[in-house]
This record gives C-alpha cells, structure tokens and sequence, in this order.
C-alpha cells in the first residue's frame, strides 16, 4: 500500500526564523507566483482597465489570439487560486502549530496581526511601487475572515467554501437571465412597433425602460473608453501623470466593487484550500490513481467552461452568455486539474526533477511578485527605461512573461543557495517575529511558533 500513496515527508530546510517547509507545498507556491505574472502583464504593459473588458485593444494578430486563448483557457484565475487555497493551507498550519502551546485568543491575534503587516505591505506595493492590482492587500483582509472558521472539519470548511462560489455564480446568473430576458423582450417590442399593430402602453413604458438601459450600457462602455484613453496618455506621459494613473486606476477599482468581490473571492478558496489540506489531497497525501481522477475531471469541468467563456467573449456581441456566470466553478476546476497534474508529476522520479526549481521560487515568493513589479512597471513598461508600455500585443505580452518569470526562476535558486531567506521575506517575518531574524545561512534559528511561522 505505501507505494500508492505519494509521500508528504519531503521537507525543506527550515527557515531563520524556524518555520519548517514541504517540497511540493513551495513548488506549487512557486508555480502560482510565477503563473501570476501572466495574469498582469497585460495590465503593467497595456490599459489595466482595458484588458479585461476589450481585449482586442491589446493586439488581435494570429499570433495575438493564439497567445489570449492559451491565457483565457489555461491560465487565467487559475494561479490566484491557486494562491489563495495555499494562504488556506498555511492558516491551518501557522494556527495549528501555534495552538499547542497559545490559547485560542492568542493564535488569532497573532495570526491577525501577521495579516495587517501583510495588508500594509501591499499598501506599499499600491501607492509607493504603483501597482494597482495588488493582491497581498486583499489576501491579508480575507485572511482575516477565513481565520474565523479555521477549526471547522473539513466538510463545514469546503461548504462554506463552495456556497462563497456558488453565491458568486448565482447572483451573477441571476443577473444575467433577467438581462438576456430584458434584451429579448426589448428586441420584440421593436419588431411590434416598427411592423405591428402597435403597442399597449405597459408595453410602450417597458421599451422606454429598455432604450434606456440600452443606452445607459452605451454610456458606460463610452465612459470605459474615456478612462482607458486617458490611462493610456498619463502612463506614456512623465512620471507625475504616470504616478498620478496608478493611484487614479487604484481608486476606480475601489469605487466600482471590485476590492469587495476579490476579498470574498479569495476568502472562500482559503477555506476549500485549508479543507484540501486536512484531507492531505493538496499536499501528496493520496494515491496516484485519486490525483489522476482528480486531474480528468477537473479539467474536463473546467477547461469545457474556460473554452466556452473565451468563445462567448470572442463573439464581441455584448450579448450577456450565461457561461459567463460559471467563471468561479470554471477557476477553481481548472485549478484542480493543476494541483492534481503538478502531484502526479512529482510523485516520478522524472517529474519531480522538472518541478524541483520552482521550489526556490515558492520560498522567496513575496520577493519574486515585488520583483515582477519592478522589472515591469519600473524598467519594461515606464514612461522611460524601455517604454514599451502599449506597444506589444498578446504574445508579446506573453513571450515577456515568460523571460521575466525565467530570469528569477534562476535568481531565485540562486539566492537560496546562498541565503536563508529572501528580503521581501525577511522585512514581513522580521516584523512579525518582532526581531531581526538572520540573513544568512548558518545563523541560529528562532524558536518557531506562529510569528516564527
């Protein structure tokens, strides 16, 4: 039996500060930061307000399309999510480790107090290095709902977990049968007027109600344009305007919902992942034969949905497609498929080779997404260094991710060959643990608990 089962054992060095570490809990680590990098590259290197909403702005060669679908398809949420059940997993493990020798209050408060400093580090990451699209700030702020249900069993953490979801899906489905509904009928009531016998008054007032609405959502795609426009000045302008769109972009996304959305978002696959993990699936602790289960099926439900999103989108008829609504259950599928192909892969002596490198990545993960910023907003795509901001396409895009994302893959190996933690690393721990932790390898440890972790 011990040959089916794919082993948890394999264990990193522990860190300075005395927090142990699993292999392939880094690796996939490592994967979904340097995966998130593909995600945000169109933002740093095009219109972040544009990207989404109107893709073709960036580029629709042959290459281009080629290069979105791939994205659309394979990628795209999957490394947030992917990051995201992992903050689960370490909630379970920092609390667990903590609570056999703190009381109950204690380990919240610590582990609290590990978030805000997490929070306010992604403040910086906003406001001083001018990256609107942030994510340590959310995951410190949805942190710190998850760690309210942190001693649930697992079944009550992956339901609520899953309602989170399905609470995104169904208020989004809701929305969007009342639209395609409102749209038919409006379209009805046109033929009827222009070819029949004319309307009844509620009839009349339910197609003012419709030109309206029609006309509101030509207002709002016109207003989109004129912010994307004058992103697009300001960020090949000098660095006051360039300054000046960050904080600009950054309060848009505030006012429009979205912070609200990404924390509940990301609270909820917190908790599938902390269920994941005391069921040892996201770690190695099953069978092969239940990764490979895991690995079809989840693609088959995820990867079906994400190809029918990126075609409805393709069509650029604003018509409100109801598999538009299944983009949460199709995130968070996808991201099974990885997690279950990333186990597989390192139960072979083969794979776990290929995957070895991105552990590095995965222990200097905070340095490697501030990196990312500064090669990007800073060097790539400023209004100086290389200006490229606006001048490549999809694949372009892409092609640069993938040399960015190489470029400290190597950096990172190199560093930890060389020191026991990362800088980004070591600022956050060294707040937390209220010390200044050692730097170097060799130095004496800490002696562990939830700062430590």
């Amino acid at each position: 039996m011990a040959d089916l089962v794919m082993t948890t054992a394999v264990a990193s060095p522990a860190e300075p500060d005395g927090a142990p570490r699993l292999a392939l809990l880094d690796i996939l680590r490592g994967i979904a930061i340097l995966g998130i990098l593909f995600m945000n590259v169109n933002d740093m290197g095009g219109s972040l307000i544009g990207s989404g909403e109107f893709p073709r702005a960036l580029g629709w060669t042959g290459a281009d399309r080629i290069a979105w679908w791939l994205r659309e398809v394979l990628a795209n949420g999957t490394a947030r999510c992917l990051l995201e059940m992992l903050f689960g997993v370490g909630m379970v493990i920092l609390t667990d480790r903590a609570a056999t020798r703190l009381g109950e209050g204690r380990v919240l408060g610590a582990y609290a107090f590990r978030n805000i400093v997490l929070f306010l580090f992604g403040l910086v990451h906003i406001f001083v290095l001018l990256w609107p699209g942030d994510i340590l700030h959310t995951y410190g702020l949805a942190a710190l709902v998850a760690m309210l249900f942190r001693r649930l069993p697992p079944r009550a953490l992956l339901a609520i977990g899953l309602i989170m979801a399905t609470v995104q899906i169904g208020g989004a489905g809701t929305s969007i049968i009342q639209a395609q509904h409102r749209r038919a009928d409006g379209a009805a009531l046109l033929v009827k007027r222009d070819h029949g016998p004319g309307l009844t008054q509620p009839e009349r007032q339910r197609l003012a109600q419709f030109e309206q609405r029609r006309s509101a959502r030509a207002r709002g795609k016109a207003a989109d344009q004129k912010e994307i426009d004058a992103e697009n000045r300001a960020r090949t302008a000098g660095p006051a305007r360039w300054i000046g769109s960050a904080w600009h972009v950054m309060i848009y996304l505030e006012q429009s919902g979205f912070e609200l959305f990404a924390i509940w978002e990301a609270a909820g696959t917190m908790l599938i992942g902390a269920a994941l993990y005391r069921w040892e699936i996201i770690q190695g602790g099953r069978s092969r034969a239940v990764y490979l289960r895991l690995t079809v099926l989840a693609y088959l439900i995820g990867l079906s949905l994400r190809a029918g999103e990126a075609w409805a989108v393709t069509r650029f008829d604003d018509w409100p497609y109801l598999v538009y609504a299944t983009g949460e259950y199709a995130r968070l599928a996808t991201t099974l498929g990885h997690l279950g192909l990333v186990n597989l892969l390192f139960g072979t002596a083969a794979g776990a080779r290929l995957l070895r490198p991105f552990e590095a990545a995965g222990r200097t993960a905070l340095s490697i997404y501030v990196a990312q910023t500064l090669l990007c907003l800073w060097v790539l795509y400023p209004p100086w260094g290389l200006a490229l901001y606006g001048r490549q396409g999809w694949a372009g895009l892409m092609l640069t991710a993938s040399a960015v994302d190489l470029l400290l893959l190597a950096l990172a190996n190199w560093w930890v060959k060389r020191f026991a933690i990362a800088p980004v690393e070591w600022a956050w721990r060294s707040i937390i643990a209220r010390q200044v932790l050692p730097f170097r390898r060799g130095a004496a440890a800490g002696q562990g608990g939830l700062a430590a972790a």
